[in-house]
């Protein structure tokens, strides 16, 4: 039988909350955005790259955003020492390039569980805590929230033009 990416039902952003509340919301409802884009494809159409000469493909966004979950909560706000996911020394884009479709499931596995983690890491934090970057010096958690909503925002746009390139389904 050949795995397909399951339906995704999108959550409802809340119109009154705090902050937090609010940008956990939004962050939710990009992350099932880009499993909305990839909800009905197999293994083979989610590893097409389908916008040349570009290397991206629904595959390589799902592995890419796993990879920057993992680095973002739990490798720089947790302080985990954990390996990367897909990245390797000889090919940082390896999320991109090294794309199996037989993999596709797991692949999409591993995003929902970095996702699930990431949630984890921050369940009892502040906005105005703060983890330290290699390159970038201290940062907040509210500047996390909005980081990874722009990441996730600038890839689903990339995923709603690929989707359209495999089977013209729009937004």
């Amino acid at each position: 039988m050949v795995w397909t990416a399951p339906d995704i039902k999108p959550i409802d952003e809340p119109f009154i909350a705090d902050e937090q509340t609010m940008l956990a919301a939004f962050l939710d409802v990009h992350r099932d955005y880009l499993l909305q884009k990839c909800a009905g494809l197999t293994g083979e159409q989610l590893a097409r790259q389908s916008v040349p000469p570009s290397n991206l493909s629904l595959l390589g966004l799902i592995r890419h955003m796993a990879e920057v979950e993992r680095a973002w909560f739990r490798r720089r706000v947790q302080g985990s020492d954990l390996p990367w996911l897909y990245v390797r020394d000889d090919n940082e884009d390896a999320d991109f390039t090294d794309v199996d479709p037989d993999q596709a499931e797991a692949d999409y596995a591993t995003l929902l569980r970095e996702r699930d983690l990431a949630t984890e890491v921050v369940a009892n934090a502040s906005l105005d805590d703060t983890f330290v970057h290699s390159r970038r010096g201290d940062l907040s958690l509210r500047w996390l929230y909005h980081h990874m909503i722009c990441e996730y925002a600038q890839h689903n746009g990339h995923a709603d033009l690929i989707r359209e390139a495999i089977d013209g389904v729009k937004s």
